[in-house]
């Protein structure tokens, strides 16, 4: 599977979950993808109001340069704010529009606005699971911040689809990916289907082929620790 795959034939994708579960670099890694195709402009928004360690907009300039335009707004203190333009360019036909939403039901709120076409024929929306975050360990945790996010964002339940992300930061192993991604077919695939299961393009050779992986560039990591992995990576090969 392809980045490009996500949207499902739609314009416009949002991505959605706890915080740290690897949404950012799946939407960064989506409107490359999409920016790369060239047929039309790229618009990302970084929604994300919840102060994680890494956001989106830390690598706006780096976007910019592969032709993206990059909406953020600048935040005082806890004060929440949100770029303006969301509700236009959701309509716009001609332009993709990337939203990348802070984790949990406080950064999800600040959709809840453009719900009417959120749950539109022109949109897919994403939820992200990383079974080794504390808030995806079990099913019941998984529903406890699904249903706080949907009831603010007003997304409908059957417009959501599902990515696993199982990760555990920079010095994931395939073993690690392998174990996450049964975990959570075993947690969420009684109730719906899972689209894709994300993985650091690294480890993709050592990954059983015939599966939907979806290898991802990653940018929201320091440049020392990915060429530290890389070299774990070679001397475990």
């Amino acid at each position: 599977m392809n980045c490009q795959e996500l949207l499902r034939q739609q314009k416009n994708v949002v991505f959605l979950g706890e915080a740290g579960c690897g949404k950012s670099e799946i939407a960064m890694n989506l409107a490359c993808a999409l920016a790369e195709a060239g047929d039309k402009k790229v618009h990302f928004f970084d929604l994300d109001m919840t102060k994680p360690l890494f956001r989106s907009r830390d690598l706006a300039r780096e976007l910019e340069r592969k032709g993206i335009i990059v909406h953020y707004e600048e935040q005082f203190m806890d004060a929440p704010t949100v770029a303006g333009g969301v509700m236009r360019l959701l309509r716009e036909p001609d332009c993709y529009v990337v939203l990348d939403v802070g984790g949990d039901y406080i950064g999800a709120r600040s959709i809840g606005g453009y719900a009417p076409l959120l749950n539109g024929e022109n949109t897919v929306v994403y939820y992200v699971v990383n079974s080794y975050r504390v808030w995806s360990l079990d099913i019941d945790h998984i529903d406890r911040v699904l249903g706080e996010i949907l009831s603010v964002s007003h997304i409908r339940l059957d417009n959501l689809r599902i990515l696993s992300n199982c990760n555990l930061g920079i010095h994931t192993k395939a073993s690690d990916v392998l174990a996450g991604k049964e975990r959570v077919c075993q947690m969420i695939e009684p109730y719906r289907p899972v689209d894709a299961h994300c993985v650091w393009e690294a480890l993709l050779p050592q990954l059983p082929g015939g599966e939907n992986w979806l290898g991802l560039h990653l940018f929201l990591t320091y440049p020392w620790e990915q060429d530290a992995a890389l070299e774990s990576i070679r001397e475990e090969i």
